[in-house]
């Protein structure tokens, strides 16, 4: 089983969306292994920005994933970075697939609810910036038996 990183960002637990974005990522079959509900603190927005630094979004980028709590997450399932990043749909929320959360709930580049890590380099990265190893719990999903078959 592969493991994802994922955020519900400021505008999803504003709006009151955590439960209906982590419902989606339950009924693909993903396992929740690490969850807390946190304030970005400067740090580690700039640590999990760091590509965009220099760009002209880049510091009103920190200031809205700082504006307010986040739900971050760690994610288990197979082919997991992938279908969590299909789940959430494309960054702009105009180009995603109906169905997906992004398409579904959001209007605006700049708000567009989640974030997911888009390869398995930048899960381990980014999961090393918000959690500990000692956070991240490691149990049994009766249910990958019945969603995987194995």
């Amino acid at each position: 089983m592969e493991r994802t990183f994922a955020f519900i960002k400021p505008d999803g637990v504003q709006r009151g969306l955590i439960g209906k974005v982590i419902e989606r990522f339950e009924n693909r079959g993903m396992k929740i292994l690490a969850m807390k509900l946190i304030n970005i603190t400067p740090e580690q927005a700039k640590e999990h920005y760091k590509e965009h630094e220099g760009k002209d979004f880049y510091e009103p980028l920190l200031d809205y994933i700082m504006s307010g709590p986040v739900v971050a997450m760690v994610i288990e399932g197979r082919d997991c970075v992938k279908q969590i990043r299909k789940l959430a749909g494309d960054t702009d929320p105009k180009d995603a697939e109906p169905g997906t959360i992004r398409y579904d709930f959001a209007q605006n580049i700049s708000r567009n609810i989640i974030h997911a890590a888009d390869s398995d380099t930048s899960a381990k990265r980014e999961i090393a910036i918000y959690f500990t190893p000692d956070e991240i719990l490691n149990y049994p999903l009766d249910a990958h038996h019945w969603v995987f078959g194995d």
